[in-house]
């Protein structure tokens, strides 16, 4: 098991030299970085307090509920409409995929096919041969 913990250990060291890494922890420092979009979190997170608040007791106050709904939505589409939320949305999904592409590697791997051949289907496909299975999705 040292062996394979080795080798896990040299992969982590290759996916933080990836390019996607370095675009993913980019992001995020700017992320970090930028005041606005910190304060619209900070936001987001009293807002959502308040409507629990709001939510608790034996009559909660309907409109002020839906108020509530609305401001956390607003700030939530504020956040999301931020180049550098963009941009981190844009680098996590590919860190993502990275990950999940060499996960589905390891997965056939274990499941005995060829590690030098072994291919994972694209995403939402499957890798079956099909003759067992009612069809994907």
């Amino acid at each position: 098991m040292e062996a394979v913990v080795a080798k896990a250990r040299e992969l982590g060291a290759l996916v933080q030299q990836s390019e996607a890494y370095v675009k993913f922890q980019a992001a995020l420092k700017a992320n970090e970085a930028d005041a606005g979009l910190n304060e619209l979190m900070q936001k987001l997170q009293f807002t959502q307090l308040a409507f629990q608040q709001a939510a608790q007791g034996e009559t909660p106050d309907e409109a002020k509920l839906q108020e509530l709904e609305a401001e956390y939505q607003q700030t939530v589409n504020q956040i999301m409409d931020n180049p550098n939320m963009q941009a981190y949305q844009t680098a996590a999904a590919e860190v993502d995929g990275m990950m999940n592409y060499v996960t589905a590697i390891l997965r056939m791997c274990v499941e005995g096919q060829d590690p030098a051949t072994c291919e994972p289907a694209p995403e939402g496909g499957c890798n079956c041969d099909c003759g067992s299975c009612g069809g994907c999705n």
